[in-house]
């Protein structure tokens, strides 16, 4: 496994969000915190649950389209962003695989013995793929990552709606700046649709994405030795009809003092004071569109689900 990633880098890049996100107004914590064992496994939950359609919609378009995408590509190298379990990159690999093109997989991800664990199961079950494990953060080392085209460079489950429209210019931006002509982009987006299901697939009935928003908290109470009580904030999930994204926060049910030893930083919750934890970006096609241009990215396909929920988008350097 390749690292460019250490615990000291995530030790510091986690003293360092948190001090600027908790001594700002409002208050707000980066989404990227929530994802330790038990986040991860809360997320895993919640990609299951009835309300939550992104990942039921984003892998029936993969079911569908991963042989055309196989075969528009060419991939010899898969690369995937924020790999997490993989399990709907199968799709992708049986189906390159199946092409006869595929040699190597390249999962890509923040959590080291998530990532090994994941990784090792791909290539028991695809013992004639050279599986190679890269810690990084793709925020920050995309430049590092293997190249050797030509490639598919793999972001899926909506993530790129987790960046403000500026970070993500800019991100879109870098990763065109890694690619060869004969690599490619695939690209999934959830898509603008009634509110009421949006709000529903973050606030869902049992409380898991509220037990996963305020697993940020638990990370912060572990790492930097703070004493926030989790139970005192309410998950809160709301859509932004301007900016089009739904928001997650929490929100102090009573005034509160919490102290982050790790930190010598002391900070006041006002009762009701609300803090945000993520955003969650929805597109329409055209804005898409516009989005992967004006990053130089020819835009060759988009395929939605039968529902019209989700997309997948697949993009060329112009």
């Amino acid at each position: 496994m390749e690292r460019f990633l250490t615990a000291d880098d995530l030790d510091k890049a986690l003293r360092q969000d948190v001090w600027e996100g908790l001594t700002a107004h409002p208050k707000t914590l980066p989404p990227k915190w929530f994802y330790d064992e038990r986040g991860s496994a809360l997320f895993e939950e919640i990609t299951e649950l009835d309300e939550y359609y992104p990942t039921r919609r984003e892998r029936q378009i993969l079911l569908e389209h991963a042989r055309e995408i196989a075969a528009a590509t060419g991939a010899r190298t898969l690369l995937e962003l924020g790999a997490g379990s993989g399990e709907k990159t199968r799709l992708l690999l049986a189906a390159l695989s199946a092409e006869g093109t595929l040699r190597d997989y390249v999962p890509v991800d923040v959590s080291g013995d998530f990532l090994a664990a994941a990784a090792g199961r791909i290539a028991r079950d695809h013992p004639h793929l050279t599986v190679r494990p890269v810690v990084a953060d793709y925020e920050q080392h995309l430049h590092l990552l293997p190249t050797g085209p030509p490639r598919l460079l793999v972001f899926l489950g909506g993530t790129i709606g987790n960046f403000p429209p500026a970070e993500r210019s800019s991100f879109l931006s870098a990763l065109r700046a890694t690619m060869d002509d004969r690599d490619a982009l695939l690209l999934g987006a959830d898509l603008v649709k009634d509110t009421g299901r949006l709000v529903r697939a973050y606030a869902d009935a049992r409380g898991v994405t509220a037990e996963f928003n305020r697993n940020v908290l638990h990370v912060i109470n572990r790492r930097l030795e703070a004493d926030f009580i989790p139970e005192a904030f309410d998950h809160i999930a709301l859509w932004d009809p301007r900016n089009e994204w739904i928001e997650m926060r929490l929100r102090a049910r009573d005034a509160q003092t919490v102290r982050i030893g790790g930190l010598e930083l002391t900070v006041e919750f006002a009762a009701g004071e609300q803090m945000r934890t993520e955003i969650s970006a929805k597109f329409r096609p055209e804005r898409l569109e516009a989005e992967l241009n004006a990053a130089g990215l020819a835009l060759e396909a988009l395929w939605t689900d039968e529902h019209g929920d989700f997309s997948l988008s697949l993009a060329r350097p112009a």
